[in-house]
């Protein structure tokens, strides 16, 4: 099977924890709602996000032989996502989510990397020169697979680098590496727009999509630098969790639909807004369906 979209690395457990406010004030103890173990993590939520669009995923990572590597590789297998995996011994990757009443988060996140970690070839090489696409997940081993995706249009091979501040090492040769590049205006401020052409002339990158949240997204191609506007929540904000995660899956959806850049951000916004609607992290992307039915009314 040739698959749509093939995410290295980035699973991981998510405890969500909801607490009255955020940042949370000393206490010796706080009682809070049940607290929750979920799928988390960036390449989970991708490789959901495009599974439930109707893409073909294929996902492959290391994760540990603990109960949460164990409740990750049931998780794909029961819904027929195919994966490969391989040992970490060092243990499944974990975050612990504070959600405050808003739907923020604050994550604390345990990467449980190794130094010389490798994701092994036979994992992903057939899988990846045949995908129509490539996501590569900001996890420490994921950047050694960059050299067998040299040839690919760099097009089709992208990255998330979350809130990165356009200086921390660690992301850069995923920035560099990629033709189509997602961050967050977190951490940036007034250097937003200097980082996003600072990634597309040093690098691979065709297109630099920075999210700015409630305030939409900016998007720096062949077109220049533009703005669009966010788009409104279908309901109320139970958790943010997992919404840049989504908002990547519906802007894949659109590029492998062969959808303008306007349209893709339109999706994106879309399954990103779903996403901040429902509890957990990446349980219940939307659907296709509930995504087209959206997009003509916005």
């Amino acid at each position: 099977m040739t698959h749509d979209v093939v995410v290295i690395g980035g699973t991981g457990v998510d405890t969500t924890v909801y607490v009255p406010v955020l940042p949370l004030p000393y206490a010796d103890t706080y009682a809070v709602p049940p607290v929750i173990d979920r799928i988390g993590n960036t390449g989970s939520g991708v490789a959901l996000g495009c599974h439930a669009l109707g893409l073909r995923v294929k996902l492959v990572d290391l994760v540990g032989d603990d109960p949460q590597g164990r409740f990750i590789r049931g998780y794909f297998a029961e819904r027929g996502i195919e994966a490969g995996w391989a040992p970490a011994p060092q243990g499944t990757r974990r975050s612990v989510l504070l959600v405050g009443p808003d739907g923020r988060r604050t994550s604390l996140f345990d990467p449980r990397a190794e130094p010389g970690e490798r994701l092994p070839r036979e994992l992903y090489l057939d899988a990846v020169r045949h995908a129509r696409h490539v996501h590569v997940s900001i996890t420490d081993f994921s950047r050694h697979v960059y050299p067998d995706l040299e040839g690919r249009p760099a097009a089709t091979v992208s990255t998330d680098l979350h809130d990165w501040d356009g200086e921390n090492d660690h992301h850069r040769d995923f920035a560099h590496s990629s033709g189509l590049v997602f961050l967050s205006e977190t951490a940036l401020g007034a250097r937003r727009e200097k980082v996003m052409r600072d990634i597309r002339d040093r690098g691979r990158a065709e297109t630099v999509v920075c999210t700015a949240g409630a305030d939409g997204c900016h998007v720096l191609d062949a077109g220049g630098l533009r703005h669009f506007p966010a788009t409104p929540l279908p309901g109320p904000v139970a958790d943010s969790n997992g919404a840049g995660d989504a908002f990547v899956s519906g802007f894949l959806y659109g590029r492998l639909r062969d959808r303008p850049v306007e349209e893709c951000v339109r999706l994106g916004a879309l399954a990103g807004a779903h996403a901040c609607t429902v509890p957990g992290t990446h349980e219940d992307p939307i659907t296709e369906q509930a995504l087209l039915d959206r997009f003509p009314a916005g």
